[in-house]
């Protein structure tokens, strides 16, 4: 197993990183082939399949995706200061969201009255509906919620942090948490990590357990089952960052994290009833029984994740480094291409396997295409990955911390 102690870059995290944002496309790809119609399509061709693979992708990917944002937060932090960490992030997570939720959400707009009229749920000549009335609560975020939810974590970081630097002047508190960090990292990680969480989605009277960490996708103020789940997830990140030897016992554990992944999350699918949208609303046995199970394989998934890219995917890749770097535009770009994709495969005939492959790979061509073309080598891949790739043959831009 590759070292993880001291890299000059972690490249196994930044692939996961990476990973976690590019599974986003299948994941959304995947609702409308769902055996019942959950999404705006509901396709010609469904399968419980589909239902299968959105549930393991879910279970795991914002988790890990969120703990490793924490660690490089602390990274960048203790690198720059507060002020450079917070210009740093104002500019390339809220600027990002400030600037893409009217095109994204124009996007989706389209595909919903493209797929009204496709199914004939709107009348020609008829006046259309009236539109939808938004208020704090239910502010459509789109799928750049996790930008939102990141700043919240950020601001957090920084006020829970000063007045630990004023009290630690002789480096006391930090040995103690340090110390606290590494009682934390083992076998147990994923019970300790898990219990706060099931509490929270057992009291949580919207949870859907097949959804497992509620996506706060709506409303300015996000779950609090949300902010628990992933919450946690950031601030463990961001402890590892101070041990960072820790990572190769996390490494080293990951076959068993891998284990409890896969029992519970089969628990946790039987304990949902499968892909059903039916909120568990009492504070049942039952309900406390599903979501410790569903928090327990929420946090063993992620860690196995982790662990798994840090033994395996820790070495230098050209290829994993580049798609890396296009994840952050992938994503932000994806969802409405999904969404007028889905609408326009969702009568084709075929296997649902074939379209969802479909949908997918053309959305990652279209995504991908267009970083080359548009992102990558100008102005915003300075903007969205803090710096920019010059065309074959001029002088490179030096590289920097990761952007999340």
């Amino acid at each position: 197993m590759t070292s993880t102690q001291t890299p000059d870059r972690l490249h196994g995290l930044d692939a996961l990183r990476g990973g976690a944002l590019l599974l986003g496309v299948v994941l959304h790809a995947s609702l409308s082939f769902f055996p019942q119609q959950i999404w705006i399509t509901a396709d010609a061709s469904r399968s419980i399949g589909a239902a299968w693979i959105f549930f393991g992708i879910h279970l795991f990917r914002m988790t890990a995706f969120f703990m490793i944002a924490g660690l490089f937060a602390h990274m960048m932090l203790a690198r720059r200061g507060w002020f450079g960490f917070a210009r740093d992030r104002v500019i390339r997570i809220a600027g990002p969201l400030a600037a893409f939720w009217f095109p994204v959400m124009a996007g989706i707009v389209t595909a919903l009255v493209w797929n009204a009229q496709a199914n004939g749920l709107v009348t020609p000549g008829a006046p259309p509906p009236p539109p939808p009335t938004y208020d704090w609560t239910n502010f459509p975020l789109t799928h750049l919620w996790f930008l939102y939810v990141l700043m919240i974590f950020y601001v957090a970081l920084l006020v829970l942090r000063a007045p630990f630097a004023a009290m630690d002047r002789n480096g006391a508190w930090g040995r103690l948490v340090d110390r606290v960090t590494g009682a934390l990292t083992g076998p147990h990680t994923p019970v300790l990590l898990a219990a706060p969480l099931a509490v929270a989605l057992w009291l949580d009277p919207k949870w859907i357990a097949f959804f497992a960490v509620p996506t706060p996708d709506a409303g300015v103020v996000p779950h609090t089952a949300a902010l628990v789940g992933f919450g946690l997830a950031f601030g463990f990140g961001a402890l590892l960052d101070r041990r960072r030897d820790l990572l190769n016992r996390i490494a080293a554990w990951s076959p068993l994290y891998l284990i409890v992944a896969v029992a519970a999350g089969f628990g946790a699918y039987y304990l949902a009833g499968g892909p059903t949208i039916a909120p568990m609303v009492e504070p049942t046995r039952e309900k406390a029984m599903a979501a410790a199970v569903t928090a327990l394989a929420v946090y063993a998934s992620a860690l196995a994740a982790m662990g798994l890219c840090l033994r395996f995917l820790s070495g230098r890749s050209a290829v994993r480094r580049y798609l890396a770097d296009a994840s952050y535009w992938v994503y932000i770009l994806h969802l409405p291409l999904v969404m007028l994709a889905q609408v326009w495969v969702q009568d084709w005939p075929g296997p649902w396997w074939a379209k969802l492959a479909g949908v997918s790979l053309g959305v990652f061509g279209v995504c991908l295409a267009s970083y080359e073309l548009t992102v990558r080598h100008g102005f915003m891949g300075r903007w969205l990955n803090g710096r920019r790739i010059p065309w074959r043959g001029a002088k490179a831009e030096p590289a920097i911390a990761p952007a999340e």
